[in-house]
């Protein structure tokens, strides 16, 4: 069996660093959204890191954020200190996500100067910090279009921010276990687990879908309507259900639509991978496989309680954020279950 270099497990910890960094990320992201802070901040300096100090640049900012919808149609009124309150939230957020890339390019300058990086993870790398300067942009580029007429963000545009995060997770994610792992990646046509494999691929693809279902319910709000379970209004199929034309638009911008849609591709994702986790701890017996089982039926049966919970309070902060959380903690346990499986 191939040890792993001392090289590798540098770069491994450096990768380690950059995921719990995301994952932060990706909390105060929800955060942010969550408290309706993703507005407060009303111009994108890219190289700006200084928050406004003294009375007269906080007023600055404050007048600067009076000019557009969200205060003139939710919050007109609102003294300099609320505003303060949310300002922090999206400040924070865009400086930790600089400090990512920070914390990213500088290590990695130095590995490559050192030559440390093995052949043929260099590209990835670079791929890796290119999709997070995409991220950036897509930032900003969500948050425009709450500066327009309606004082919200695209719920497009919002998922299409969850969706990138999620990918650029899972790269760094997938990055660390090959090189955590000593076996070498078996392709599908070698592999004796071929049928298992794919079945992985499929139920990623599927929780993968319930995710961006749940960034439009974020989008929307949807999840403010409802605040029942397992019924909608006392029914399984709610009333408003396809009440917009054309049809197509009622999963993307209708809310009822919207949230029945993910209660029901969550309920379906859960109760699929309860029997994958079932039937995985059933048929092998390799340590590495059954705990990545294991992690997959723990997070499923603790995710659908947090959906639950959230949806019954009408989405506190803190349920809200755990939530989000807990759906990206679910494609990590499953992530590292495919990764497990190719390497049989």
């Amino acid at each position: 069996m191939q040890q792993i270099s001392d090289n590798d497990r540098a770069l491994m910890r450096w990768l380690m660093v950059c995921l719990f960094l995301v994952l932060a990320m990706m909390i105060l992201g929800a955060v942010t959204r969550l408290t309706d802070s993703g507005l407060s901040m009303v111009t994108w300096h890219p190289t700006g890191v200084l928050p406004p100090f003294g009375a007269e640049q906080w007023m600055t900012e404050f007048n600067l954020y009076r000019q557009f919808p969200e205060y003139q149609i939710l919050n007109r009124g609102m003294s300099l200190d609320a505003f303060k309150s949310i300002y922090w939230f999206e400040y924070s957020h865009r400086m930790l996500g600089r400090l990512i890339g920070l914390v990213f390019l500088l290590p990695f300058c130095y590995f490559w100067l050192r030559k440390m990086i093995k052949p043929g993870l260099t590209p990835r790398l670079v791929v890796m910090f290119l999709l997070g300067g995409l991220q950036g942009l897509l930032g900003w580029y969500m948050v425009k279009s709450g500066l327009v007429n309606n004082p919200q963000v695209s719920q497009y545009r919002l998922t299409a921010h969850l969706l990138t995060a999620t990918i650029i997770y899972a790269f760094i994610l997938w990055t660390i276990l090959n090189l955590a792992v000593a076996e070498p990646y078996r392709r599908l046509a070698e592999s004796v687990v071929s049928g298992w494999r794919k079945l992985s691929l499929g139920l990623l693809s599927l929780l993968l879908l319930t995710m961006v279902s749940g960034g439009f319910v974020a989008g929307l709000n949807a999840g403010l309507i409802f605040n029942t379970f397992p019924l909608m209004g006392g029914s399984l199929i709610p009333e408003g259900i396809g009440a917009l034309s054309p049809w197509y638009l009622n999963p993307l911008e209708n809310m009822v639509t919207v949230q029945f849609d993910h209660r029901w591709l969550a309920m379906l994702t859960s109760v699929l991978l309860l029997v994958w986790y079932v039937r995985g701890r059933s048929c092998f017996d390799e340590p590495r496989l059954q705990r990545s089982f294991k992690l997959v039926g723990m997070m499923v049966i603790l995710q659908v309680a947090l959906g639950i919970a959230t949806l019954l309070m009408q989405v506190p902060v803190l349920l809200g954020a755990l939530h989000q959380v807990g759906a990206l903690l679910l494609f990590s346990a499953l992530l590292l279950n495919t990764h497990a499986l190719s390497r049989q």
